[in-house]
């Protein structure tokens, strides 16, 4: 198998395949984008949260969780090339992969890191074509976002028991920026573990609930207004916020409306 050394957004140095095809997605929109980017039958393996696309999650056989690798599973597969995330994914998990596949794996905080991975990804998988067109589009699509006339100060919720947000590192923050509001967990790394009455002098205006990785629902926002009775709070698609593939394409024209209705 003809090889070459390409450097991952951790800057490792990795031999991959020229035409790797045998690709096993441990990154749920990293999936979507290789799908989006025609791979079909050159993706052999994906996690059990890779629901995009739907045929995909039905038909490809599933390798575990993104941080519950099955081992055997990988091996059974013989991937020529294992796609992951620095967050998304176990680093133990990785260095242990990395043993014996070449694993690629994205670093990911804020829109640049984006365009940059599906550029990455698009020559790793020999569409460097799709992956640029997929670019331009988002590019387009975030240069014309419908952004806040005012810095609306928003706190936004990935997970309940413990309560926790995204901080100011993460991509999903750089997302709200984007829209022209400003994170009140701004100065905070990863996702903090905060309790309800921290966030009362923070005075977020805007509370937002996602559904994903915690599936927040109508009953969550009581409980959050009984302690914070003066902020909008509201259910929030968390793949447009968090995805950082071609889910991108869509999310712009979902941002913008959450902004405009706001």
């Amino acid at each position: 198998m003809v090889t070459h050394n390409v450097t991952d957004m951790m800057g490792r140095n990795i031999a991959v395949p020229t035409r790797p095809l045998r690709i096993i997605s441990l990154v749920p929109s990293q999936t979507e984008l290789l799908y989006d980017l025609g791979m079909g039958d050159r993706v052999c393996g994906i996690t059990k949260f890779c629901v995009h696309p739907e045929e995909w999650f039905r038909s490809k056989t599933r390798v575990g969780g993104t941080k519950n690798v099955n081992y055997d599973r990988v091996k059974e597969l013989q991937p020529d090339l294992i796609i992951a995330n620095k967050e998304e994914n176990d680093q133990v998990q990785i260095e242990a992969l990395a043993k014996d596949y070449p694993v690629w794996v994205s670093d990911i905080k804020k829109m640049s890191d984006a365009l940059a991975m599906i550029q990455q990804v698009g020559a790793l998988v020999n569409d460097e074509t799709k992956a640029a067109e997929l670019i331009d589009t988002i590019a387009k699509g975030f240069a014309g976002i419908k952004r806040a006339a005012t810095p609306t100060p928003v706190a936004y919720f990935i997970w309940r028991n413990p309560w926790m947000c995204a901080g100011g590192d993460t991509f999903i923050s750089n997302t709200i920026e984007n829209m022209g509001w400003v994170n009140v967990l701004k100065d905070a790394l990863r996702y903090p573990e905060i309790t309800l009455q921290q966030l009362i002098p923070l005075q977020p205006q805007l509370v937002l609930l996602s559904s994903e990785p915690y599936p927040f629902k109508d009953q969550h926002i009581a409980e959050i207004k009984a302690v914070l009775p003066n902020a909008k709070v509201q259910l929030v698609d968390g793949e447009m916020f968090s995805w950082y593939g071609s889910r991108l394409v869509q999310a712009s024209g979902y941002l913008s409306e959450l902004v405009e209705n706001y």
